[in-house]
């Protein structure tokens, strides 16, 4: 069976022909990326807690939580795997001995410029057809829907 492109909608998702198109960028780009992770030896969603990382070395766990925006489950399970990996340590903070503290190895440093050049790919593939002022207006329209969603289940519903 082949895959629908963009312009054959299943009838089901016909109330949702933006929402349908969010989720198929958002697969097709995410296995691009998973591609060019997987060359690097990378899990989808190790390159983001590394980018917090050499942003900001010797973060908390819970800071890395927060900044990457991931689940607890996947911050503690993709950062057991990297420190296995030799990527980053993980050791108790000074202050609170059940706070863990996550530092970069000299492994994990050395990825900051592979993973640069990725998203380097990712943006020259992404953006090849598209005008600087199509790439901005898609960005602000993604930050708005990002924003929108995120606050849904803030809000009390009306239903």
């Amino acid at each position: 069976m082949s895959e629908p492109t963009s312009s054959e909608l299943p009838n089901t998702a016909e109330a949702g022909p933006l929402s349908y198109a969010i989720f198929q960028l958002a697969r097709t780009h995410r296995a691009l990326a998973a591609g060019m992770l997987r060359a690097m030896n990378l899990h989808p969603g190790q390159e983001l807690l590394l980018m917090q990382l050499f942003d900001h070395d010797g973060q908390t766990q819970a800071e890395l939580l927060e900044r990457a925006g991931l689940d607890h489950s996947t911050v503690s399970k993709s950062l057991r795997r990297m420190q296995e990996a030799g990527l980053l340590t993980r050791e108790p903070a000074s202050h609170d001995r059940r706070v863990m503290v996550v530092h970069l190895t000299d492994a994990g440093r050395a990825l900051q410029e592979p993973i640069a050049a990725m998203w380097r790919t990712l943006e020259q593939v992404s953006a090849r057809d598209l005008t600087p002022d199509q790439i901005q207006a898609f960005t602000t329209c993604a930050r708005i829907i990002e924003k929108s969603v995120k606050n849904h289940n803030r809000q009390p519903s009306d239903e």
